[in-house]
């Protein structure tokens, strides 16, 4: 049934999906490779150049079209083009790919497939996308909302990920992949722009070879500052949705003689100190504002910083022997000031506050030779969360008296694998590939406690009662300052990986896949009124089926990539609202997910290059019950039944080192719930989910670039037609509060910039 389900998608696909957008980099002949003997073919260059494409999915360079996995590749200059300037944006680029954040461009979700982490909003949760920048692993979510500046390309593997990439791949993997020295002169460039709000933007990369071949440096700096895009009515109030954003990245390499050792260096820091993202809250005080248009009294900030080092050493045996090891040290906190009910009232006001570290290596061979490609390593993974929140929820507790909840734990995860993958030629054209890895989690939560108290917002706290641990509804056991909670969870899992690939003669790959995928298990982080949701779920856990296809055609005039899939979801991790109100922390049993997407660029002719995408998705829960509530049949959240993409880049001109590109595209996304319920309420509740939806809409973006020899002037217009939708909704009805949680996306925006190159 699963065969005939894939085989038919994939068919219609064929018929529906001609050209999709698939998206083109330029490549670096020493950008790409994992390991120094594996350079990857230089790519035409120009202003409307294209190239052959070469990702590092598998762990070694080679073509994204030899590749039996659903990728986009997003080169550096396609995100500028684009509009794509943080990790937020990246769903205007790629089929089936969805971002979402109660915090703006903090802490986003990212939806793959209509795998997410549904209605989960906590800081310590691990998101089921698997996010990584040059290979390693990031554990915080906080630190997935980067800006991007001087990348190679961003790489997003759709479908689990769990044999090279490892945990938490449910859904995928999305790998940033910086730019690091060439060794091959001293380049750089800088740019400054100035758009609508008020935003001044500045970015500049400096490179400088030392020694030919041997060693050199790159320096890249970014940094972006705007007012408010969201009005706020409130007198004397802070807009919404602001800019103040500053990043670094130095890299060192070397290869001392041009020899078989390749050594980077990267260390990097980054801040933020936007204001928090706009808030629809308590409806009689929408009365008379614009959809863009907030009256709150306490906007916040959102501030973030996240900081780290790391080693990338590689060492050629033999041009088929090649061992690497990359080490890995960040941190960073987050200090997020939410004014969440909308209104000028203190009804409920939170300030989110972590601090988190990490640390990891990763080592693995590498071997190339005649029929066989084989990878293999391990990998230990580390990292600590430390969460201080406060919730003010106004006089809640009793007339003319303020309060809320404070909240304390640390929670720390260590995660061991070790992993195997390789591809024997069983014939010429058939390719077989096979992996397996083997993963032990282990977690703590410790330090637990949580009380309510009575004072002010930003005021002296009086403990009234604890609340953690109290399995109790809040209010029912006598404050105790020495209380603590603790739990431990641990979990092994097998993932693995069977492909079958086979090659024709005119280079088109199909390919047939079975992966399974598996996300750790999860403590609860919202569990701050009772000690009764504080548990450590099961994990998640997903059997993928995929056939695809990927070739060029028409004297590679048209690229083409397509697949179609299947999955069986089991134990996705949700939040449920129960009466106390007490947050559980559950599991879904299980959830049926299909589709199919395709991804096409098609040169018509010198000066017209066509990118085209589109998705289908089928993703609906089979067993899941909340708020003693039978919600089978309902979609999963953040998972539209439909996106496409298109977009074009038109060369007006071009002589020499000069011409005009003008890139339209735009995207379509269906509608889309936020929620498990859909627009299900809760019986004997206040619901009003049908609130939690955004119905279809479409964006479109512009941008236009002059070049001039060393100059490119370049003028930009996102979301050109203003569409007014939401990017985020909560429930907070069944929390016992008198409005739902919407946030509205960003406006239309607009600038230029100059960029000079040296």
């Amino acid at each position: 049934m699963k065969a005939r389900i894939i085989a038919a998608l994939l068919a219609g696909g064929a018929s529906t999906l001609p050209m999709s957008a698939f998206a083109q980099s330029t490549t670096d002949a020493n950008s790409a490779p994992a390991t120094p003997d594996q350079a990857a073919p230089a790519a035409t260059s120009g202003i409307a150049g294209e190239g052959e494409i070469i990702v590092t999915a598998q762990r070694r360079a080679e073509s994204i079209l030899r590749v039996p996995i659903a990728i986009s590749a997003i080169g550096g200059d396609t995100l500028s083009s684009k509009g794509i300037t943080n990790s937020a944006s990246l769903a205007t680029a790629v089929p089936n790919l969805q971002v979402s954040s109660p915090y703006g461009s903090t802490q986003p979700n990212f939806s793959l497939r209509g795998i997410s982490v549904a209605n989960e909003y906590n800081s310590n949760q691990a998101s089921p996308i698997g996010v990584y920048v040059d290979d390693i692993y990031l554990a915080s979510r906080t630190a997935h909302g980067m800006g991007l500046f001087d990348m190679e390309r961003v790489e997003v593997l759709r479908g689990p990920q769990g044999t090279l990439f490892g945990r938490n791949t449910t859904g995928g993997a999305i790998n940033f992949i910086t730019k690091t020295p060439t060794l091959r002169g001293n380049q750089g460039y800088g740019e400054v722009g100035y758009g609508n709000f008020n935003t001044f933007t500045a970015q500049a990369a400096v490179e400088a070879t030392m020694v030919q071949d041997e060693l050199g440096v790159r320096i890249a700096g970014n940094y972006a500052k705007g007012d408010g895009q969201i009005q706020n009515v409130y007198p004397g109030g802070r807009d919404a949705n602001s800019q103040d954003t500053l990043q670094g990245r130095l890299t060192l390499r070397m290869r001392p003689g041009n020899g078989p050792l390749d050594i980077k260096l990267k260390v990097y820091g980054g801040r933020d100190r936007g204001s928090q993202a706009a808030v629809q809250g308590l409806q009689p005080y929408r009365s008379g504002l614009d959809f863009f248009q907030v009256n709150e009294n306490r906007i916040g900030l959102n501030k973030t910083e996240a900081y780290g080092a790391s080693a990338t050493i590689a060492y050629s045996f033999s041009p088929a022997l090649t061992f690497t090891s990359i080490t890995s040290r960040d941190g960073g906190k987050q200090n997020l000031q939410q004014a969440a009910d909308g209104s000028p009232l203190d009804v409920l006001d939170i300030n989110w506050q972590s601090k988190f570290q990490q640390f990891s290596e990763e080592a693995r061979l590498n071997y190339d030779a005649g029929k066989l490609k084989l990878v293999g390593g391990g990998f230990y993974g580390w990292d600590e969360t430390i969460t201080d929140n406060t919730f003010n929820i106004g006089q809640a507790i009793a007339p003319t008296i303020n309060g809320g909840f404070f909240q304390h734990y640390r929670q720390v995860r260590r995660s061991y694998a070790i992993f195997a993958q390789g591809d024997y030629a069983l014939t010429p054209k058939l390719t077989l590939t096979l992996g397996a890895r083997y993963t032990w989690d282990r977690s703590q939560y410790r330090d637990g406690y949580a009380y309510l108290f009575a004072g002010d917002i930003g005021g002296t706290q009086t403990p009234l009662a604890t609340t953690v641990p109290c399995p109790t509804v809040p209010g029912t056991c006598a404050y105790n300052a020495a209380a603590r909670y603790q739990l431990d969870g641990r979990n092994n899992a097998l993932t693995g990986r069977v492909s079958l690939g086979y090659t024709f003669d005119n280079g088109t790959l199909v390919y047939a896949s079975y992966n399974r995928g598996y996300r750790s298990g999860a403590f609860n982080g919202g569990g701050y009124t009772s000690s009764a949701g504080i548990n450590y779920i099961e994990p998640e856990r997903v059997n993928a089926y995929e056939v695809g296809l990927k070739g060029r055609y028409f004297g590679n005039a048209l690229t083409l990539s397509m697949a179609g899939f299947y999955y069986d979801y089991r134990n996705q991790q949700v939040q449920d609202t129960r009466p106390g109100p007490v947050s559980y922390l559950v599991n879904a049993p299980k959830a049926e997910v299909y589709g199919a997407e395709g991804e096409a660029r098609l040169r018509v002719g010198p000066g017209l290059v066509l990118n085209l995408a589109a998705g289908y998705l089928h993703a609906t829960y089979k067993e899941l019950t909340l708020q003693s509530t039978n919600l089978a049949g309902n979609d999963l959240p953040f998972a539209p039944r439909f996106t496409a993409q298109a977009g074009a880049d038109v060369t007006v001109f071009r002589n020499g080192s000069t011409g005009l590109i003008v890139s339209p595209n735009v995207a379509y996304f269906s509608r889309q719930y936020f929620s498990p319920f859909n627009a299900v309420n809760a019986v004997g509740t206040a619901q009003r989910n049908s609130e939690l939806q955004q119905e279809g809409y479409a964006k479109v973006n512009l941008t236009a670039a002059l070049t001039i020899d060393r100059f490119t002037i370049k003028a930009f217009a996102n979301n050109l037609l203003n569409a007014r939708t939401y990017a985020y909704g909560l429930d907070l009805r069944g929390a016992g509060f008198p409005y739902n949680f919407l946030v509205p996306a960003m406006p239309r925006t607009y600038g230029a910039s100059i960029r000079v190159g040296f």
